[in-house]
């Protein structure tokens, strides 16, 4: 049998440090139902739902127990400003592929802007110049570290990327999703509120809500029948508001 490339094929909860059920996060829905059933993942993951439903936690504790750092940036990064990340990652156990990569790199656009400073402050050791994010525009500054950072192999980590980017910036990153899901050796996962970002193309599309986490194709999403459903009619929505 042919041993998959890409990084993390299960989450669990660690047996020898288990988490009271009755102590947030684990009263989130889809949070339960990965500490108690686990969760398999491919090569891409797409998770979608309202806020406050458990989306960015879960991506959030992945990115921790993976070894990054929760403000974004690889697994050399030590970038923090004020902890607010949830105890979940502490009771996570992350069941990687038998020889896959260990990079990563996680993304959120929430922190970005501080995040960019900390690059500044802790330039490149390769000789090479950094790019200057702080002189670009939102949008601009979140593509080009893609690009600039989502090389080869590896774990990358997205949450809600489309609050940086425009309809063509969100196509410009689905593009590059692709490519690097197709390359075969890495792996995506990505929490979004985009009807566009969460059609990327193979992945594993997890709707999360008070039900837990349950797949989906998109056409069948809350979140893409409700865009077309206000597309059609915008009227309809705005009447009411």
């Amino acid at each position: 049998m042919a041993f998959e490339r890409f990084p993390i094929r299960r989450l669990t909860e660690d047996p020898s440090n288990t988490l009271d059920r009755q102590m947030w996060p684990a009263t989130l829905a889809p949070v339960a139902t990965i500490l108690d059933h686990g969760l398999d993942l491919g090569p891409a993951t797409v998770l979608v739902g309202e806020n406050g439903s458990g989306k960015s936690t879960i991506i959030e504790a992945i990115a921790l127990a993976y070894g990054l750092s929760p403000e974004g940036g690889s697994t050399g990064a030590q970038h923090t400003t004020r902890s607010t990340e949830s105890v979940l990652a502490d009771h996570l156990q992350v069941v990687r592929n038998a020889g896959a990569t260990r990079r990563g790199y996680f993304l959120r656009a929430e922190t970005m802007h501080g995040f960019f400073s900390y690059l500044e402050s802790n330039p490149s050791t390769s000789g090479l110049p950094d790019l200057p994010f702080h002189e670009m525009s939102h949008g601009e500054s979140f593509l080009e570290l893609v690009g600039d950072r989502f090389r080869g192999s590896g774990l990358w980590l997205l949450d809600e990327p489309e609050s940086a980017l425009s309809f063509s910036g969100c196509l410009a990153l689905l593009s590059v999703l692709k490519d690097i899901v197709a390359a075969g050796d890495s792996q995506v996962i990505l929490s979004t509120h985009s009807p566009l970002l969460a059609a990327l193309p193979d992945a594993q599309m997890l709707e999360v809500g008070s039900w837990g986490l349950r797949p989906r194709q998109w056409e069948d999403l809350d979140l893409v029948t409700s865009w077309q459903a206000f597309l059609s009619s915008p009227e309809r929505y705005l009447r009411h508001l």
